[in-house]
């Protein structure tokens, strides 16, 4: 099934006798066209594990994402810690099923332009207080809120007073062609993004350096409706929780990039629930 771009703010749930196709979503964390690669290969091969249509539905936003699953117009949502933790509150019965298996300790990555002259070290870096800033999304988990609570941690306070300037670039590979212009001297972002980029030799690369990283957190995970056993059938949730475990293409895994994905819950992101909650991040 090819990525349907649809407008989702306009966009009305459908009775379920008439919705058979399963519809989900993404954060969009990096550039839409290499989402919507990844992804339109991953409906594919659901569709075809689940034998019901299944499509692939990108969004403009990390909110658009929680607001698509909210309003029933995906019914399946790949999210990030702080995005799940949202969309779960939001929808009664819905729960994370799938998470990567990278995504039990998940860090990100502060990293610097190469003129500012700061090193990677085991201690956040002192000497990054007075330079600009950047995270990704406002609502990212690893672009964002752990970031954040590890700048509050390490220093005591806020990033505001931190740093000369901070801002938001919307995206890791935002932040991280950022950096690397001298837009902002210092960022944060995902760590596969980054050690993807590292990778495929990407010019980024040539003028970031990775500074500091945050202490392990969990983070991405597939989260599904509490309502779609009414609509698919008994069980369905927990064919589409086998279906994600299953998944050992390594072209479709390389994509994410995750080397396999494992069962989740809810209770695994009791922590991130507590920190958005601590930094005031949810309602």
């Amino acid at each position: 099934m090819l990525a349907t771009a649809l407008p989702l703010s306009a966009a009305a749930p459908l009775p379920a006798s008439a919705q058979d196709t399963l519809y989900f979503s993404a954060i969009p964390d990096e550039d839409e066209t290499r989402l919507i690669e990844r992804f339109s290969a991953v409906a594919e091969y659901l569709s075809d594990e689940l034998g019901v249509p299944v499509e692939f539905v990108p969004v403009k936003s990390y909110p658009a994402a929680v607001t698509a699953f909210r309003n029933d117009q995906v019914q399946l949502a790949w999210f990030g810690g702080l995005s799940g933790v949202q969309a779960r509150l939001l929808v009664d019965g819905a729960r994370a099923i799938a998470q990567g298996d990278e995504d039990t300790t998940f860090v990100s990555y502060f990293i610097a332009h190469t003129d500012t002259g700061l090193e990677r070290s085991e201690r956040f870096p002192e000497a990054a207080r007075g330079l600009s800033f950047t995270f990704g999304a406002k609502t990212s988990t690893s672009g964002r809120l752990m970031p954040e609570y590890g700048i509050r941690q390490e220093t005591g306070e806020a990033p505001e007073d931190f740093f000369s300037r901070v801002g938001f670039s919307g995206d890791h590979s935002q932040t991280l062609r950022l950096v690397a212009s001298g837009a902002w001297q210092v960022g944060a972002l995902n760590y596969t993004v980054y050690d993807q980029a590292v990778a495929d030799n990407a010019p980024e690369v040539e003028t970031t350096t990775i500074i500091w990283q945050t202490p392990p957190y969990p983070d991405y995970n597939w989260t599904i409706r509490g309502d779609v056993d009414a609509r698919w059938g008994e069980g369905f949730a927990d064919r589409v929780q086998a279906a994600l475990i299953g998944m050992d293409d390594p072209d479709l895994l390389a994509a994410f990039p995750r080397n396999a994905f494992i069962a989740a819950r809810n209770d695994d992101y009791a922590p991130i629930e507590q920190v958005a909650r601590d930094l005031d991040l949810l309602e």
